[in-house]
């Protein structure tokens, strides 16, 4: 359950708004929780209904209001009657007026550390509960006696978080937010003090003296008093051509750091020269994108190499990301996604935070996230993703930092991506890649078996890199040897798996997150005679309707498992030999388990 006074007020359970009809019954309720478990008398809810004029039934209309609250809420909220009135115990409630208290509080704490990017990010969240007005939809009789706190805290918390964004640096961004909100607030003294210093640091000066005396003038004729001494002070530092925002050492911890958290590069990498050019073209920043979230998808099959190709294309362009690279595996090694909340205490650790392990929540975590990556020209490698609704907490909401996506399936909308999908490589690019990383002379010597191992490795990345180590830890064995192995489809995959690195590995994990009819859709187009095939042929061979297959081969291609390309006249798909092969051991398992 969650209530809201900070706009209209509102009950919510499960993200649904709970039907609250009238204004008094949402005046009895935003009392009840302003009261913070505390007793509300009678005759306070009394006057906050009608006032000095109640009516006869002001009893039983109180309680009928109290009854329905208790019908609309249900069991997760108690309203207990406790003479002379109502209390409400709220239990695991979120209520948005404490939480904004409780952040309010911490982003204080963390300014008189000296801890200004914390500081910034819990006045930010506390800040952003704010959905209008408080109050907007009670009694004028509870609003008048409530919302002068409530906006006292509200400006408290303004002012605050703008002092920090001015010691932060942040004086351009601050004059147009700063004029509005004086003009609103015109006997606000130290919104007006941080208009000046603002101004000023944007060389400004004569505007920021025009400032002071607007202001100086409206406290005479609507107050009767002369400038108080902050904003006299600011005046005569602005004439003197003195500083007006004090430095602010940061403790070692909260200094800003340059993390270096990309993976080894594969220093024999080759291909994807086409995709690479590309990345290298559209990563850096460039002053057509300036303003434009950079954000690159990079999909395929599982073993297609596209974090080799993402590292590469990182640090090929370190030198446009003088603020550090992040990386991060989403996915713990048996497939299963990792947790959020993990991922973004380990970003914001490399990136200088200190998040404890008890502290702060989700929410937190993404707000001082987004603070530490903003206006930074980071480049973050998010690897192994497996859904859109993984990567929205972990999105910077800032232009400047580039973001690079590795993920099997095809993501759902996420603003401005661009997506590559790698192909597998052809014979060529796949014996070109074992020639590096196998002695040349080698290859020289048996350049049919090369082009033989090459071929059976069905253009993954990670199976080329598989059958060059496994030569590389044999250097007296003959390359034939292993194209014999290879060539035999029983033993395939079982050659295909050497140090950690395995191609029936990978192929299970990605089958293993497969719903039940796309998993018995690829066992059976394993038993196809040919690995190209189009829906209508596919469905003609396993005896199903034309729809419904290609239903699940587009779901296939999603899940980076199928290959697809428009022919003249007809889609086709692909399946690629070693998932083949693989399914078509799995395919007894499956049957027997059923």
């Amino acid at each position: 359950m969650e209530f809201r006074i900070l706009g209209p007020v509102e009950a919510r359970r499960d993200d649904e708004r709970v039907v609250l009809s009238g204004t008094k019954i949402k005046t009895v309720l935003a009392a009840l929780l302003l009261a913070r478990g505390r007793v509300v008398s009678d005759t306070r809810l009394s006057h906050l209904l009608w006032g000095w004029n109640p009516p006869a039934t002001v009893s039983a209309q109180i309680y009928t209001y109290i009854s329905r609250l208790r019908m609309q809420l249900g069991d997760g909220v108690q309203i207990v009657r406790q003479l002379p009135g109502y209390a409400l115990e709220a239990g695991n409630a979120r209520v948005d007026f404490l939480e904004f208290e409780r952040l309010a509080r911490l982003g204080a704490e963390a300014h008189e550390a000296g801890d200004l990017e914390r500081a910034d990010a819990h006045l930010r969240g506390a800040l952003e509960l704010w959905r209008g007005t408080a109050l907007s939809n009670v009694t004028e009789l509870l609003a008048d006696a409530e919302l002068p706190r409530l906006e006292e805290a509200w400006a408290a918390a303004t002012e605050l978080r703008i002092e920090v964004d001015l010691a932060l640096g942040r004086h351009r961004q601050l004059v147009p937010e700063l004029t509005p909100l004086v003009a609103e607030f015109p006997v606000r003294e130290r919104m007006r003090a941080q208009l000046m210093k603002a101004l000023y640091l944007c060389g400004r000066q004569a505007d920021a003296l025009t400032a002071y005396h607007e202001g100086r003038r409206v406290l005479a004729e609507e107050l009767g008093v002369t400038p108080g001494a902050e904003l006299a002070e600011v005046y005569q530092a602005v004439l003197a051509g003195e500083p007006v925002v004090e430095s602010t050492v940061l403790p070692v911890a909260a200094r800003v750091v340059t993390p270096a958290m990309l993976p080894p590069d594969i220093p024999d990498f080759t291909g994807r020269e086409a995709e690479l050019a590309e990345l290298r073209r559209l990563l850096p920043p460039s002053e057509e994108r300036t303003w434009h979230a950079r954000r690159f998808l990079l999909t395929g099959m599982p073993g297609s190499g596209k974090t080799a190709l993402a590292v590469r294309a990182a640090n090929e362009c370190l030198d446009a990301f003088p603020d550090g690279q992040l990386y991060v595996n989403l996915r713990h090694l048996d497939g299963s996604p990792r947790n959020p909340r993990d991922v973004l205490v380990g970003l914001l650790r490399a990136l200088g935070e200190p998040v404890g392990a008890a502290e702060p929540d989700l929410d937190e975590l993404i707000r001082l996230y987004r603070t530490r990556t903003a206006r930074r020209r980071l480049l973050i490698l998010l690897d192994n993703a497996i859904s859109e609704l993984q990567l929205s907490g972990l999105l910077p909401g800032a232009p400047e930092p580039a973001v690079l996506i590795t993920s099997q399936t095809a993501l759902g909308p996420i603003g401005g991506l661009h997506t590559m999908v790698l192909p597998p490589l052809s014979t060529e690019e796949s014996l070109r890649m074992l020639s590096t990383a196998v002695d040349p002379m080698r290859i020289g010597a048996e350049p049919e078996a090369a082009r033989e191992i090459a071929r059976h490795c069905a253009g993954l990345p990670l199976a080329v890199r598989i059958a060059a180590t496994r030569l590389a830890g044999r250097p007296r064995s003959s390359l034939q040897r292993l194209a014999d192995r290879l060539a035999d489809p029983h033993s395939r995959l079982q050659e295909l798996q050497v140090r950690g690195l395995s191609v029936p590995r990978s192929l299970e994990v990605s089958l293993r997150r497969l719903g039940h009819e796309d998993r018995e859709l690829l066992l059976l187009l394993s038993g196809l005679e040919h690995e190209v095939f189009s829906a209508r042929s596919a469905a003609r061979s396993l005896g199903l309707a034309a729809a419904e297959v290609e239903e699940g081969l587009e779901s296939l291609v999603d899940e980076g498992l199928l290959a697809f390309s428009d022919e003249p006249g007809e889609s086709v798909y692909q399946l690629n030999s070693l998932l083949r092969l693989f399914a078509e051991t799995d395919r007894p398992r499956q049957e027997r388990a059923a």
